[in-house]
């Protein structure tokens, strides 16, 4: 990436931070097998230990911790390694990230409002069917940057006595951590290492135990210095958000006055992601027009991104110009200076 370009799609993925990366070379160093049970292997075996309770503490979290390849991983462990009896169907809204969707073919989907918001009396309805639920729901939407009222909708599932998991990829490492049955992290969206991440899980006993590491829950070796790198990451901390509000707020103000709309304008979102429509102008041409002006952004998740397909979560929100419309992501790095060249170039680019 060329030293002078502007990073605005952290929620594709974040820099590592100096902090994982020294932690990273730290675990090169830590070579031998944690499941070996000679004096080497016990050591790694003590440093993965360590690095788990850093991450339950740095994450406020209680329960207990399966290292995975990713949140797309640790979906799929919680969707589908659920013990037997405790679910039988699946319940989730209609804008969840694709890695859930594809995870869920014969899920009961969730409308949402115009604001992206999941159906409070579609989920009454959906409990009402016999048999133990397993509701999947984002905590932040990675397009639209929309965050789900969690609360009401776990506090439906407890009386129901189904299974909350939470897709907390956006907002693990940057938001408190919802009530949920198990919840799903990724490191490299806040600043740890790509290939590394976990499901968060209440108690081992709601799984079905499928591999040889891992308490038995996931297969394959534990790769040390990406659980060194995203315990770092996770304690360099999010005090930036602060920051990161004030920068996104002030974008929004400068955009509306140049004719931008802003999507889900009424419902709390992310202080990290938002979408804006720019009218007339389709969302490939501006990510052309913003490349080439050394500005990075997107025109929705970056596992969809690539195709030419409408955004699902656009249209689920029944939105009218899905195809006019670019994601903004802002990171702890973000300065006024580079809202400021964004908004330049916007205008450059409406005409």
């Amino acid at each position: 990436m060329p030293l002078n370009s502007i990073y605005l799609d952290h929620a594709a993925t974040t820099p590592l931070l100096p902090e994982a990366l020294a932690a990273m070379e730290e675990g090169w160093r830590i070579w031998a097998n944690p499941s070996s049970p000679h004096a080497a292997g016990r050591a790694a075996r003590a440093a993965l230990e360590d690095a788990r309770a850093r991450v339950k503490k740095a994450l406020a979290w209680d329960g207990e911790v399966i290292f995975t390849s990713g949140a797309s991983e640790a979906l799929e462990i919680a969707t589908k390694k659920v013990s037997p009896g405790k679910h039988n169907r699946n319940i989730t809204s209609a804008v969840e990230h694709e890695a859930v969707l594809r995870l869920t073919p014969d899920a009961v989907r969730l409308a949402v409002d115009a604001n992206g918001l999941a159906s409070i009396s579609g989920l009454e309805q959906a409990l009402k069917e016999e048999g133990p639920a397993l509701l999947a729901v984002q905590q932040v939407n990675s397009e639209t940057g929309v965050m789900q009222d969690l609360a009401s909708l776990a506090a439906l599932a407890k009386s129901s006595n189904a299974l909350m998991l939470v897709d907390a990829a956006q907002g693990a490492g940057k938001l408190p951590l919802p009530e949920a049955d198990m919840i799903a992290v990724s490191a490299h969206k806040f600043g740890g290492p790509v290939g590394i991440g976990a499901l968060l899980v209440r108690s081992y006993g709601l799984l079905h135990p499928g591999g040889g590491q891992e308490r038995g829950y996931r297969a394959g070796t534990e790769p040390m210095p990406l659980v060194l790198g995203m315990a770092a990451a996770l304690e360099a901390g999010n005090a930036w958000l602060k920051r990161a509000s004030g920068l996104r707020e002030s974008l929004e103000n400068q955009l509306l006055e140049i004719g931008a709309e802003i999507v889900a304008p009424g419902s709390p979102r992310s202080p990290t992601i938002a979408a804006y429509r720019m009218p007339g102008k389709s969302s490939a041409a501006q990510l052309i027009r913003f490349d080439g002006a050394g500005i990075a952004v997107s025109a929705g998740s970056a596992c969809s991104s690539g195709s030419l397909k409408a955004s699902h979560v656009l249209t689920a929100m029944g939105y009218a110009h899905p195809g006019e419309v670019i994601r903004v992501s802002i990171g702890r790095e973000t300065t006024e200076a580079e809202i400021a060249r964004f908004v330049e170039v916007w205008k450059e680019i409406r005409g």
